[in-house]
């Protein structure tokens, strides 16, 4: 069976429309704060590894938790260089990459962790305004559209249960005009869309002026504890800490305990010129919802500040080795594929071009969101995992990291979701066999009526999985 998005589309007009597009992302063309390299080596109280979300949260908050901390952020690159500065600034409530995922994993307390979400997105609001950060947020909600028949179905129990006001064909076609939408699933109140790196860069300012000391270029080598605390080997001196938190993400841990519980994906975004207000007007969208559609390889979307689309998502690209390597974020057929897409889902908009094109990786583990644990007899706090979901995500984390850090019991870390790690992904030639297995698995279920095969219900009963 086909898909509405194996419809073809005229190659001109996709050549036409990639013609300009600079290559790197639209949200990183602004100015950017810069900070020092380590100068050498320093003694602090609590030592962040990583300066995108989670790292900076983590900073900030411990500043707040404790205005007389000794507080150092080193960043091995510059602040929000990677997915902080690259994502496609939709933040959501969820922590556990969606209802039907947090409900089929911690089905017990999946009430708690939807509470503890939407309190997470009231409380990320409430910083930027307390802090006065310039981030272009808007409480938009989340449309979700169905665009093959089978989906339809899904939105409405999806409606049933509570998550989001169910729209049918002409209501959804009225909120955006797209002939691909069959249906709808409106939640007003769970998602904000902003622009990430002005996001980050804000957090680092909010940071600094806490009395954070941020150290760019200072990539950290080793991490070894000792009897009085912590020790950091980077190329730029030795930093001695009584705790760490290690917010890597994407990265290779530090801890080699966690090198096999995450995989690098590569996730590609486009973003248009700024749209007319005639152009504006074909399609809609009055209300700039973030929008996503439902397949099992699927596109997210929104607007910009100065009405750009930023479209991206479908392909999610497994490399062989887990490496993170610049030279697979060049990926032509991926960004033709995106513009297809595009054109079949706004086909009154084939005047438009694309300015940008670009990609990043997204640390993914087997239950597509966040995991925690404590190492070095509970000095070191780490977090890694979001799956494509940690601009909202991200802040709780920082939270439970240093709520472990601190060794008190809470509400967050009493979770089972925070208490259980998901499974490892096996070495290689045994990931990428299996990854690309689901992979296919998984185009096939969308060209199938959403019908899942052997390889994805054994997936499903192991607890194990592949998303972007």
């Amino acid at each position: 069976m086909q898909t509405v998005f194996d419809r073809r589309v005229d190659a001109a007009l996709v050549s036409r429309a990639l013609a300009s597009a600079a290559f790197g992302s639209m949200w990183l063309d602004i100015p950017r704060p810069a900070y020092p390299t380590l100068p050498g080596g320093l003694n602090c109280d609590l030592l962040v590894v990583g300066g995108g979300y989670a790292g900076l949260w983590s900073a900030l908050h411990a500043k707040e938790r404790n205005p007389g901390a000794r507080v150092v952020l080193i960043e091995a690159e510059r602040v929000g260089w990677a997915a902080s500065g690259r994502n496609g600034g939709f933040v959501e409530a969820s922590i556990t990459h969606g209802a039907e995922n947090g409900k089929s994993r911690w089905p017990t307390e999946f009430d708690r962790l939807e509470r503890l979400g939407l309190a997470n997105l009231d409380g990320m609001q409430a910083d930027i305004e307390s802090h006065g950060m310039n981030v272009d947020w808007e409480r938009t909600g989340m449309l979700t559209v169905a665009t093959e028949p089978h989906q339809v179905e899904w939105l409405a129990e999806g409606a049933d249960e509570g998550e989001g006001r169910f729209l049918d064909q002409a209501t959804v076609r009225d909120e955006v005009a797209s002939p691909t939408y069959r249906a709808g699933l409106w939640a007003p109140d769970t998602c904000a869309i902003v622009h990430p790196a002005r996001l980050v860069f804000e957090l680092a300012r909010a940071c600094a002026e806490a009395g954070v000391q941020i150290f760019e270029h200072t990539a950290a080598v080793s991490v070894q504890r000792e009897r009085r605390g912590i020790r950091v080997q980077t190329r730029a001196g030795v930093v001695e800490a009584d705790q760490i938190v290690l917010a890597t993400n994407v990265f290779p841990s530090l801890l080699k305990r966690n090198r096999l519980h995450t995989i690098p994906v590569y996730d590609y975004v486009l973003a248009t010129e700024p749209l007319t207000a005639e152009q504006l007007d074909s399609i809609g969208w009055r209300s700039r919802q973030g929008i996503g559609d439902s397949g099992n390889q699927f596109h997210y979307y929104r607007l910009s500040a100065d009405n750009r689309i930023v479209w991206g998502g479908y392909d999610a690209v497994y490399h062989y080795g887990r490496r993170v390597d610049p030279m697979y974020e060049e990926r032509p057929e991926t960004y033709r594929r995106l513009a297809a897409h595009f054109f079949i889902t706004f086909p009154q908009l084939e005047d438009v071009r694309f300015s940008h094109r670009w990609a990043g990786a997204i640390d993914t583990n087997t239950r597509f969101c966040a995991h925690w644990g404590l190492a070095g007899r509970g000095r070191i706090a780490y977090v890694n995992g979001f799956t494509g979901l940690g601009v909202g995500a991200a802040r709780f984390a920082a939270d439970v990291c240093l709520d472990l850090l601190d060794g008190h019991p809470t509400e967050r870390t009493e979770l089972e979701m925070v208490n259980r790690k998901p499974l490892p992904f096996p070495p290689e030639p045994a990931a990428s066999i299996g990854i690309q297995a689901t992979r296919w698995s998984l185009d096939r279920a969308d060209h199938n009526q959403g019908k899942r095969n052997l390889i994805l219900r054994t997936l499903d009963r192991l607890g194990l999985g592949f998303d972007s």
